[in-house]
């Protein structure tokens, strides 16, 4: 068959040769066909490190995950390091095309590179089947190929746009949990669609834990029956020390432990979802804390956990105090605009909604922020004036009028304190000025308050950025490649559960007094060695000087006060849309 040869390569069947079947392959062929670990078992070849070509001879759990694969739409798989998690996938992927007509796989990494990767391993696996058994080769390229019976593999990076507009009977994503959390929103969004346009397509989802983001997200919701996922799990102890020996057993454990360490042994092959050991929130409190399933999720970013609590008099209660502390970006896909409601209507406060998004602009962000204040019965808003945030605290109080946006005032040694606004102090301003003052005390109060469940958090993306905020340079900062927007909302909510106006409104000086001392404690503990705090308060704002001014305007976002009150009458109108979400 030195003829059959696709572009000068004798493994590859050319497109349109035909085959002479035996009797003896034509039942191979319906065998293969109806049985794909028995395909994978004797005709797919892996290369092993010590012996080079070999067949790959499946443990049991390889064979049990095919048979899972084969028997269901959505499969997620937590597996140890070293596995064979994604030969494994890979050998059940060549089975489809081969036996299958003009079926689409999707093949999907963190990166374009390791997805190509992954297709070349497919690749390689198809030159060793028999020409017999394969299908002519239309197209054959790093990045797709193309079968003649129609079937299409495809590599691409895990992305918004990886698969849209296209339509797949399988969807593979490799090491799903190192996946950015931001990146993996955005993909399952715009996914679902093109998932659900089937009633047969596959999705298998494989990767070793990596902290608690989405590849957690939807374990757990397959771990409770929640999300139509079937959970496969594989223990480091079901994996045989090399090919037909014995299992891996403590004595190996202790070997990879000396050679890494506990923590990465954990992560790595105990598959426990641990987050960074230098985390605000202890690492023993982050894994307690259980999100739930949201009333609703925007795609604009509004999520909704409880609606308002308004008077009721057969009920006998009264309209719930809520609580809005803003954060502020500038619309650029970076950085998030963030904004968490909480009820401190009574113990243990509750985070009833959040907002996130990053490509909102300052100018509209205040409607947003007024719309869902105004639903939740007039919530007391908080927004940090550093930077950009001026200018929205400005636009919420002057040009929407909303009366319940809260003051802070400078009061000497006292530092920065929430005021009525009404004489006495000087340097009244909207909102609060972030210092290091300012969140060092919301660290430590957040710190008790979450580990002391006085603040219940059922959010997830709270808690995915909680798993990521970690000490760094004296102070707390979402670690590498994460975002810390939503948990800087949290903190200075909790540096305003210490004012004195806080507690008039809450009526919680009892409760408050309660940890008082233990706040104190962890405030020693916060401060960086070295650090001497005089009581004064830090009151600089680090400035843009390409962007932003002293007077509290953007001037590449506004030319006149008019273009101000253009946009919001527009986008005024544009809210009325989320009237029906409460």
């Amino acid at each position: 068959m030195s003829d059959a040869g696709y572009l000068g390569n004798a493994s590859l069947k050319k497109l349109g040769v035909e085959i002479s079947y035996t009797e003896e392959q034509i039942a191979e062929i319906v065998k293969c066909s109806n049985d794909p670990v028995y395909f994978i078992k004797t005709y797919v070849k892996i290369v092993n490190v010590d012996h080079g070509l070999v067949d790959f001879d499946m443990w049991p759990f390889q064979e049990e995950m095919v048979q899972q694969f084969h028997g269901n739409r959505f499969s997620i798989c937590k597996m140890p390091r070293q596995v064979g998690k994604t030969t494994t996938t890979v050998g059940y992927m060549l089975w489809s095309v081969l036996f299958n007509i003009d079926y689409k796989i999707a093949i999907l990494a963190n990166k374009g590179s390791l997805a190509r990767e992954i297709l070349g391993r497919l690749q390689y696996a198809y030159e060793y089947v028999p020409i017999w058994l394969q299908q002519g080769i239309k197209v054959w390229n790093k990045g797709n190929i193309e079968l003649e019976n129609g079937s299409m593999v495809f590599a691409y990076a895990t992305s918004a746009s990886g698969v849209r507009g296209g339509s797949y009977n399988l969807i593979f994503l490799d090491e799903f949990a190192f996946v950015p959390h931001n990146m993996a929103q955005e993909f399952f969004q715009s996914t679902y669609p093109v998932i659900s346009s089937g009633k047969t397509t596959k999705v298998i989802i494989v990767s070793t834990p990596n902290g608690l983001n989405m590849f957690y997200y939807y374990w757990k919701g397959a771990i409770n029956k929640q999300n139509g996922y079937v959970p496969v799990e594989v223990h480091w102890s079901q994996v045989p020390l090399y090919p037909g020996g014995p299992l891996r057993t403590d004595k190996w454990k202790q070997e990879m432990i000396s050679k890494t360490s506990e923590k990465q042994f954990q992560s790595e092959f105990e598959c426990d979802f641990v987050g960074s050991s230098n985390t605000l929130i202890s690492s023993q409190k982050l894994h307690t804390l259980v999100f739930s399933k949201p009333l609703l999720r925007t795609k604009e970013g509004l999520t909704i956990h409880e609606e308002p609590i308004r008077e009721n008099e057969d009920a006998k209660t009264h309209d719930h105090i809520y609580f809005i502390t803003v954060d502020t970006a500038r619309g650029q896909g970076k950085d998030y605009s963030a904004f968490v409601v909480v009820d401190v209507t009574q113990f243990p406060y509750r985070i009833v909604a959040t907002y996130r998004n990053n490509t909102i602009s300052p100018l509209l962000y205040p409607s947003m922020i007024k719309t869902v204040a105004k639903k939740y019965n007039n919530a007391y808003v908080m927004v940090e004036i550093n930077d950009i945030g001026s200018q929205v605290a400005d636009i919420l109080h002057t040009d929407l009028e909303y009366e319940h946006i809260i003051k802070t005032s400078f009061l000497g040694r006292k530092g920065q304190v929430i005021t009525e606004g009404f004489g006495g102090a000087k340097q009244n301003h909207l909102g609060l000025k972030a210092s290091v003052v300012t969140k060092k005390v919301g660290c430590a109060v957040l710190k008790n308050l979450v580990e002391e469940d006085k603040l219940i958090i059922e959010d997830f993306d709270i808690i995915n950025e909680l798993t990521t905020f970690v000490a760094r340079k004296n102070s707390y900062e979402a670690d590498d490649g994460h975002n810390d927007d939503l948990v800087s909302c949290l903190t200075m909510f909790a540096w305003c559960t210490r004012q004195d106006f806080f507690k008039n409104l809450t009526d919680m000086d009892v409760r408050l007094a309660m940890y008082s001392r233990e706040i104190e404690k962890i405030e020693d503990d916060l401060l960086p060695f070295g650090y001497y705090d005089d009581g004064s308060e830090d009151i600089s704002i680090q400035e843009e000087e390409d962007n932003w001014t002293g007077d509290g305007v953007d001037r590449w976002l506004i030319q006149d006060k008019k273009d101000i009150k253009i946009s919001l009458n527009l986008h005024i109108k544009d809210m009325d849309n989320y009237s029906g979400l409460f």
